[in-house]
């Protein structure tokens, strides 16, 4: 289930991208597989672990390209072990809602694209998320311990980018069918296990991201510019304060070898 669109981000094979926040990877595997070099950074070592693995499986499997695979490994969104201008695109999926400084992981972020390249960030949609906040305090911080601190009003996340010095490109809304799920969970205890109206739901959502029947993608196009629970943006990065080419690249060798290298230090201070 991926919530930002690759061809909205102008990503191409042998792109150098950076998934900051990657998780446990679906927006990393997916780029690999689209033919991009993929550095996931997550600031939790267990789903770094995992994605390695994974990552570490598809290869093996044939899947990919070993050269597809730069790194995964475990990093501070606001403190990025990247030079500048390294990567042709920057994803953050679901992350910054998390940080107390997104201002400050905004500006590492667009610091180690490069000039021309891409970016794109998602985040709860902002009234899907006020009714997971007013139906419970336990779905966010400070009771959930690393939860979301902040709600982000499209509007915001927009001057936020622009401060930073990316130029928006365009916004979009997805996965509708996830914000009645969280409702219903929120409503019952997030951390409740035992519902079996929210299991019921569950399932759905597990039988429509594996199955993607035609009456459901239908169902959740209509709906997600309302009622999708996540808010998708697009930028670039100008090229001398000029909108520049999704296309633009510039040292692309350099900095993927600077990537590697940087993983791989990265790696080790990680795994001690």
């Amino acid at each position: 289930m991926l919530t930002i669109r690759f061809d909205r981000l102008g990503v191409r094979p042998g792109d150098l991208v950076l998934d900051a926040g990657a998780g446990f990877g679906r927006h990393a595997f997916a780029l690999a597989l689209a033919g991009a070099d993929v550095v996931a950074l997550d600031y939790a070592d267990g789903e770094v672990v995992g994605t390695r693995a994974t990552f570490g499986g598809m290869i093996e499997a044939g899947q990919i390209d070993p050269a597809r695979f730069v790194g995964a490994l475990r990093g501070d969104a606001t403190r990025l072990p990247f030079a500048d201008a390294t990567f042709d695109r920057v994803i953050t999926s679901e992350v910054l809602e998390h940080i107390q400084a997104d201002v400050e992981a905004l500006a590492e972020l667009h610091r180690v694209l490069k000039p021309g390249g891409t970016f794109a960030a998602t985040v709860p949609s902002e009234w899907p998320e006020k009714i997971n906040w007013r139906l419970s305090d336990e779905y966010h911080a400070p009771k959930s311990v690393g939860g979301h601190v902040r709600i982000y009003s499209s509007t915001e996340l927009k001057a936020k980018l622009r401060s930073a010095g990316l130029d928006v490109t365009g916004d979009h809304h997805a996965h509708a069918l996830h914000s009645p799920y969280w409702w219903l969970k929120c409503a019952v205890g997030p951390r409740r296990t035992d519902s079996r109206a929210v299991n019921s739901y569950q399932r759905l959502l597990e039988w429509e991201i594996v199955e993607q029947p035609r009456s459901m993608r239908v169902v959740e196009r209509a709906l997600s510019p309302v009622l999708g629970k996540s808010y998708v943006i697009y930028a670039r990065k100008a090229v001398n304060g000029v909108r520049a080419s999704a296309h633009a690249r510039t040292d692309a060798d350099a900095a993927r070898t600077s990537a590697h290298a940087r993983t791989d230090d990265a790696r080790l201070v990680g795994d001690t």
